[in-house]
Parts: C-alpha cells; sequence; structure tokens
C-alpha cells in the first residue's frame, strides 16, 4: 500500500503553503486510479474540514451555498460517509482547488472494499489489457440504480453503507475510460440476462447501458449462452485476466468462498485456456449486441 506523507495532508501543510496550498497537494496527491492509501477517507475529510474552514464557513453556510444537506456535509467530513464523484466535482468547484477533492476520492474509494480486494482493485487499475467473465451483471457494467439493488438485501437497513457501496461501485468503474484506456473483453453468461432487476426501468435501463458501452472502441462484450451447455467455470465464479504494460499477467477468480489472486505463469495459462475456450464458445460481438437488443425488445414488448 501506498501511504500519503502527513506533512502533505494536514491543515498545517496547507498553512505552509498559503495561497498556493491547494495547487501543492494536488500536485502531491494526483496519481493512477490503481493508489490505494491507508487513511484515504479520513484523509479527504481532514482535507474537506480545512478547506471549509480556511474560507470562514460554517457547515450550514456551506450546506446553503452548495446544496447539500448540513449532516451530510458533516459526515463526509468525518470520514463516515463516501460520497459520490459529483460531490467532490461540486465542492472542487466551489473551493477553486481543480481537482484536488476528486483526486483523494478516488483514493478514500478504497475503503469501501474489503482488504483481500485490494490489491486486485489496483492491478486493475492499472492494467492494459483485460478479459472477464462474469456469470452475472460485471460491476464494472452495472448502473447506479441496478448497482443499487444488487447490494440491498430484504433484511438491509443501513442504506448509507448501500450508498458508499454504490458510489465506490461506479467509482471502479472510471478504469474504462481512463487515458490511455484498456483493452477490455468481457463474456457474460446468458443467465444475467435472463435475471432482471425487480424493477422494469432499471432493468431496460442496464441492458441499454451494457449496448452502450459494448460500442465503445476499447470493449468488447460477448453473451455466453445456454446453449453451449456445461462449460468449464460452470459454477466457479467469475474469471479476470489482466496484462500490465510491462506484460506481466495475473489471474484473478471470485466466488461466494471469496477471491483468488495468482500470478504463476502457470496459473495465469491454465485460466487464461479455459477463457479462451469459452470465448470461442461464445457469440460473437455483433451477434451479442444483437441478443441484448432482442431482450430488450421483449421486455418492452
Amino acid at each position: 500500500m501506498i501511504t500519503v506523507r502527513a506533512s502533505m495532508v494536514t491543515a498545517r501543510a496547507y498553512a505552509a503553503e498559503g495561497a498556493g496550498c491547494c495547487l501543492a497537494l494536488q500536485a502531491t496527491v494526483r496519481g493512477d486510479v490503481g493508489e490505494v492509501v491507508d487513511g484515504g477517507r479520513a484523509v479527504l475529510g481532514r482535507t474537506l474540514r480545512f478547506l471549509r474552514e480556511k474560507e470562514g464557513k460554517s457547515l450550514g453556510q456551506l450546506a446553503e451555498a452548495t446544496g447539500y444537506d448540513k449532516s451530510y456535509l458533516s459526515r463526509l467530513e468525518s470520514g463516515e460517509r463516501l460520497s459520490k464523484l459529483a460531490v467532490m466535482e461540486d465542492l472542487d468547484s466551489s473551493y477553486g482547488c481543480g481537482d484536488l477533492l476528486v483526486s483523494l476520492w478516488r483514493i478514500a474509494r478504497y475503503d469501501a472494499f474489503k482488504d483481500k480486494y485490494r490489491e486486485f482493485m489496483r492491478l486493475e487499475a492499472t492494467a492494459r489489457v483485460m478479459r472477464k467473465y462474469a456469470p452475472g451483471v460485471p460491476g464494472l457494467l452495472q448502473t447506479e440504480a441496478f448497482a443499487r439493488e444488487v447490494l440491498s438485501d430484504a433484511e438491509a437497513t443501513d442504506t448509507e453503507a448501500v450508498e458508499e457501496q454504490v458510489a465506490a461501485r461506479l467509482g471502479r468503474q472510471l478504469l474504462l475510460s481512463k487515458s490511455p484506456a484498456p483493452s477490455v473483453r468481457f463474456i457474460i453468461d446468458e443467465l444475467a440476462f435472463r435475471r432482471p432487476a425487480a424493477d422494469e426501468e432499471t432493468w431496460a435501463g442496464q441492458l441499454q447501458h451494457i449496448g452502450s458501452v459494448a460500442r465503445w472502441p476499447n470493449v468488447v462484450v460477448q453473451v455466453l449462452p445456454f446453449a453451449v451447455g456445461v462449460h468449464e467455470l460452470m459454477g466457479k465464479g467469475s474469471l479476470t485476466l489482466l496484462w500490465q504494460e510491462d506484460g506481466s499477467a495475473l489471474a484473478y477468480t471470485e466466488g461466494d468462498s471469496g477471491g483468488l489472486l495468482m500470478d504463476s505463469p502457470d496459473d495465469v495459462m491454465r485460466h487464461r485456456l479455459s477463457y479462451d475456450r469459452l470465448r470461442d464458445l461464445a457469440l460473437s460481438p455483433s451477434d451479442s449486441l444483437a441478443f441484448i437488443k432482442d431482450v430488450l425488445e421483449e421486455l418492452r414488448a
């Protein structure tokens, strides 16, 4: 893990820099979205509080100026909540700090994920080539409404925790459109398209989103139809293969029992062969788009 130097994330550092404090810190914390920082949410919260106090505003005055609820802003400053990206963009604009808060938010969002998942996310965010198989709708392709439904359950009472997970999941999707953009291929089991969201509008929006992203120049989506029958990844959860710019590769599998990150050449080759066989069985990219369109039309009918 990478730890931001305390001297660069405290009010003392800001005061020492004077009028140029925002730009100085921004230059220090800006980095790849794959960076993971210990206590990132706390750092973001302290920065938010310092910027507000530096302008001589109370929480009530900030709430009035931005339109955000006072208690919500307070929880952001205390590190209890993780906002959506748009909130940080608004506050960056309000404080005139470029993308300082957005940069810190991209680091802080990792606090919402379990430790064992963070290393995978760090490597995923720096990968130049990604190959993914998923039995359900992949998190990288989920809309906000669909992600909220997936992350909620009938017994969920902590709505703030759910919203935090939703924000973190949406933030992770930024890696699909970063520059340079990675080459990404998704193979999605037909089961994912036959198990709709409870809300029809949410499901229609999700299908449209997958079809839209599948047309991006760096993204390919293939549907694995039921007609292929039993396959070697059935019942084993999801599979991700990542290649870094230096040519190193790894495989990551995730199921009900947790995730496993593998970087040995033998393991990577074994999972790559499994993926290649699945790709050969899947519908072509154009036929997959037609399939998604048909499912959407069936829903509307």
